[in-house]
């Protein structure tokens, strides 16, 4: 979604007067010369793009002038961007510019573009141009950058559904939506794997919720699909399709994202199967691979869990917040590496060590207790079937009889 800050200085000290022209244009034309135009830009190739763009088109119809207005702008070179963006603080931008400057570089970078004309009469065409004008101001153009509820395509609907009055909120909100925030991500991020299943990891409850065709506008293709179905006054009494006219500009080069989210149960319970079936192969024939693969294992779900108790504790990533992964994934799995290696050489273990390896096995049952309860609940199966099978195999490995025979060490 995002872009990378353009020629918003320029542009604004156009509109602002100081180069703009005398003669009629989009900033001054009557309502009833104005067209408006919302186009789709697909997915690309770089992780911040698969979610696609989106912007509103303003043409004055007598001389033809169009400009482009958007809300994806981010600039990297603000002060604290990363940390800003860390905290989920992100501090985006509206713009505009003309439209072939705007979708050249779509164009060149092999992204589809669409155009739906939309059917706004004089005074809603009129009234949009008001806003986004207003909205374009220094002191108005910066807002506060959600994923899922603040961006470029959930301020392009909110700005289409003032100016008709409500009409779009009322068509949208009724109807539900088809997939959550989670799957839309999964599906979108898919060309990803890793990013993806990082992401999926890291999404909490929030991301699991139902959503209205309204709420599933945050996605720009989404909006797009939806706005084919809204019907708007005809001004005779009757009712007239909001999208006058559609047509692809450009055809998507990209790789486009599947039309469903992937199932992950089946490869993540797959790759638990399989790292436990090595932790137990391991504990009696290669006893330092089993240290190492257990080291590893701690070492990652101890780190992924500070990184979840993190995004919950200190950050506004609502979508990240208690999330139940932290049951499967604990910070405090990094204080069994000892125990790890005091097995390898068949050391005794702290008793502390055990009661933590078992409040660990209590804390995934807790975690399959919580998925089965009824109503909204985190959409977690994945990483239940990748995690427990792991925690059963190493809980077996570290408590099984250190009187046995001794273990060979490569």
């Amino acid at each position: 979604m995002p872009l990378l800050r353009r020629a918003f200085a320029l542009f604004l000290s156009m509109l602002l007067g100081s180069t703009w022209p005398a003669h009629a244009g989009v900033a001054n034309a009557p309502g009833a010369d104005l067209q408006v135009t919302m186009i789709t830009y697909g997915p690309g190739e770089t992780y911040w793009e698969r979610f696609g763009h989106i912007a509103i088109e303003l043409r004055d119809s007598q001389n033809g002038e169009a400009i482009s207005f958007n809300y994806g702008v981010f600039d990297f070179d603000e002060k604290g961007f990363l940390l800003n963006f860390a905290r989920g603080r992100m501090h985006y931008l509206m713009d505009a510019e003309p439209t072939d400057v705007d979708t050249g570089w779509y164009v060149q970078a092999g992204r589809s573009i669409t155009r739906q004309r939309l059917a706004l009469a004089p005074e809603q065409a009129a009234a949009l141009r008001d806003f986004l004008l207003w909205n374009l101001r220094p002191e108005n153009a910066r807002y506060d950058y959600d994923y899922y509820v603040d961006n470029c395509s959930t301020r392009v609907r909110d700005a289409l559904d003032k100016a008709l009055g409500g009409v779009l909120h009322t068509a949208l909100a009724a109807r539900a939506g088809s997939m959550t925030y989670r799957q839309q991500t999964d599906r979108l991020m898919s060309a990803q794997p890793w990013l993806m299943l990082l992401l999926d990891l890291g999404l909490g409850p929030y991301a699991d919720q139902p959503l209205s065709a309204w709420q599933e506008a945050f996605i720009p293709m989404s909006l797009q699909h939806e706005l084919r179905t809204v019907q708007v006054p005809d001004g005779r009494g009757g009712q007239m399709p909001l999208v006058s006219e559609e047509h692809e500009v450009s055809p998507n080069r990209v790789q486009a994202p599947p039309a469903q989210a992937p199932d992950l149960r089946g490869p993540l319970a797959l790759a638990g199967a399989t790292l436990a079936v090595l932790l137990v192969f391991a504990r009696r024939r290669l006893a330092s691979l089993h240290a190492v693969l257990a080291t590893t294992w701690l070492v990652l779900a101890g780190g992924a869990g500070l990184l979840m108790l993190g995004l919950w504790l200190f950050t506004t990533h609502h979508s990240a917040w208690a999330n139940a992964n932290l049951l499967l994934f604990n910070p405090l799995a990094c204080a069994l590496i000892p125990a790890v290696w005091r097995r390898l050489h068949n050391t005794p273990v702290a008793r502390w060590m055990d009661g933590l390896l078992i409040a660990q096995l209590i804390a995934g049952l807790i975690a399959i207790a919580l998925h089965l309860l009824p109503g909204i609940v985190q959409q977690n199966q994945p990483w239940l079937l990748f995690a427990l099978p792991v925690w059963l195999a190493l809980a077996w490995s570290l408590r099984a009889d250190s009187n046995r025979r001794p273990i060979s060490v490569l």
